[in-house]
């Protein structure tokens, strides 16, 4: 049965594949994108099949909420089929950290599953929606992102990470597919197209179809495929989905987080952006400009002054040092900790942002090292025509 291809109806915050801004209720993107929530039950039951020890945080957090036939993929896994992983990055400058928590915790799937994971650079995305930026400087910054991507600890021999325009002979053929299947008007009615958008932009959604269907072809015989992403590009696999059984494939299985929140909050700018400084840490920061940009830029839910914040307490719901903490602070107690202390009052803003500031450079510091240590190790990830 195909999914209903009809664009959300558009409210005051924005989410599409390209623009995320305002505060976003996840509830109604779950209604609007016809996914499903990651409910206690389906916790319990990845839990149960991944040995019954602890969850990833992130889904104890609810960060990673939503999905589509995330079931089915569970079940072909608990009947012994071999199950894949895809996730991607669209290179156009550095890497920041909210796009780190998606690869994060398709780390931890992969070292849960023992699963294959295609990882696609999709190195043409940008250079169709982004105006200026060249197929040269796309890959500069793809080879410059993968060393982010290795860094974080994936299986060499269990992921295979490429570049669309050097594994253009291997997905060309799957993208035609797709591509006959997608008329225009269920891409302008999806993606918002305008006649004055490119042909690439366009055709752009079957190359990203692309990898949720190679495990088949790799395989031999229907394999399922499981897709972490932020919620933001699931008009994409909504397509995708949509084909799949057009083509006779499995319809893959996409699994949602939320965003993060750029540094002056989502009621100000939206998710973190690569392209505006104010609003993301990137990989590359030392440990000063971590400090500056959180001590400068990071929005504070405490009072105006310290008699008020003492007596009254701050709102950790709405303070961006807080956010970020629940994205990247893994203790649970600790967690609760400093959400306790800060309503209570007696965690100052100051004191909260450094335990941030803190917190990120630890682990920016160590990032940094081994981003170092595997320049070597990339040809042992990469797969070409």
């Amino acid at each position: 049965m195909a999914e209903n291809l009809d664009k959300p109806h558009p409210t005051k915050p924005i989410v599409t594949p390209w623009h995320v801004q305002g505060n976003i209720d996840y509830d109604r993107l779950i209604k609007e994108f016809g996914t499903e929530k990651i409910d206690d039950k389906l916790l319990q039951r990845i839990k149960k099949i991944t040995g019954g020890g602890e969850l990833h945080y992130m889904l104890r957090r609810k960060i990673f909420f939503s999905h589509k036939y995330l079931n089915e993929a569970l079940t072909a896994y608990e009947t012994g089929e071999k199950i894949y992983l895809y996730t991607g990055r669209a290179p156009s400058g550095p890497v920041h950290l909210g796009h780190l928590v998606p690869w994060i915790f398709t780390k931890w799937l992969q070292d849960q599953f023992k699963a294959p994971l295609l990882f696609q650079i999709p190195d043409e995305e940008k250079v169709f929606f982004k105006k200026g930026l060249t197929f040269d400087e796309s890959k500069k910054w793809a080879y410059d992102n993968i060393l982010d991507i290795i860094a974080l600890g994936f299986d060499p021999k269990k992921t295979k990470i490429f570049l669309d325009t050097e594994y253009a002979k291997t997905m060309y053929k799957t993208a035609c597919k797709v591509a006959g299947k997608v008329t225009f008007s269920t891409a302008k009615s999806v993606f918002g197209f305008k006649n004055s958008d490119n042909l690439g932009a366009i055709f752009y959604t079957c190359m990203q179809s692309v990898p949720a269907f190679l495990p088949t072809e790799f395989e031999g015989k229907p394999t399922q495929c499981i897709i972490p992403h932020a919620i933001d590009q699931d008009p994409h696999f909504r397509v995708t989905r949509d084909v799949a059984p057009q083509l006779g494939y499995p319809k893959p299985c996409s699994v949602h987080c939320r965003f993060l929140p750029g540094l002056q909050g989502m009621h100000a700018e939206g998710k973190m952006s690569a392209s505006i400084e104010s609003t993301a840490v990137y990989t590359c920061d030392d440990e000063k400009t971590v400090k500056n940009k959180i001590n400068k830029y990071a929005f504070s839910g405490g009072k105006a002054t310290i008699e008020e914040h003492r007596r009254d307490g701050g709102n950790p719901d709405i303070d961006v040092s807080y956010q970020w903490l629940v994205f990247f602070e893994e203790d649970d107690a600790k967690l609760k900790k400093i959400y306790d202390d800060y309503k209570s009052g007696a965690l100052l803003t100051g004191e909260l942002k450094q335990i941030l500031i803190d917190k990120l450079n630890t682990f920016l510091v160590k990032h940094r090292e081994k981003r170092e240590k595997v320049k070597d190790q990339v040809e042992k990830f990469m797969v070409r025509d």
